[in-house]
C-alpha cells in the first residue's frame, strides 16, 4: 500500500544562496517564504552526515499553486563541495519546467539575469503532450 504524501518542495544546492534567490525573484517574480534559514547543530549534522554543517538559504514559493502551494528551497552548506559541471545527460536532477507564454522572452529574460542558453529552441510535436516549443537555460 503506498505512503499517502504531498508534494512540499524541491531544494536546490547554491554556491552562493541569495544570489540564486534573486535571481528566480528578478526573473520570474517568485516570493521569499520568510524566514530565511540559518541551521547548525548537533541535530544537523546527524540528519546530513556533514560534522559541523551550517546551512543558510530560503524557499520561493513557486507560482501557479496559491499560497500553500510548494516551493524552491535554495540551500547554501558549509562546508561545500565541489561537483562536476551540470549536464542534461547525467543522472540524477535535470530541470525545472516552467510554463510561460513566450519561450524566447523567458529565455531573454534568464539570459539577461546572468542565467546562460543551452541549446536551441525548438518547437515540435511530443508524444502525449502535443505540440510544444520549449528551450534549456541555465540559472
Amino acid at each position: 500500500m503506498p505512503i499517502e504524501a504531498r508534494f512540499a518542495h524541491v531544494n536546490v544546492t547554491a554556491r552562493d544562496w541569495r544570489r540564486l534567490a534573486d535571481f528566480y525573484s528578478q526573473v520570474f517574480g517568485w516570493e521569499p517564504v520568510p524566514p530565511a534559514r540559518d541551521l547548525s547543530g548537533a541535530w544537523l549534522d546527524a540528519a546530513t552526515g556533514i560534522p559541523a554543517a551550517r546551512i543558510r538559504g530560503v524557499h520561493l514559493r513557486l507560482p501557479g499553486h496559491g499560497s500553500a502551494g510548494p516551493t524552491l528551497e535554495i540551500f547554501q552548506y558549509h562546508p561545500s563541495a565541489e561537483r562536476p559541471a551540470p549536464a542534461l545527460n547525467r543522472p540524477g536532477f535535470g530541470h525545472i519546467a516552467l510554463a510561460v507564454a513566450d519561450v524566447a522572452a523567458a529565455r531573454a529574460a534568464v539570459v539577461a539575469a546572468g542565467g546562460g542558453a543551452v541549446g536551441d529552441l525548438v518547437s515540435a510535436d511530443i508524444p502525449g503532450a502535443g505540440r510544444l516549443s520549449f528551450v534549456y537555460a541555465t540559472d
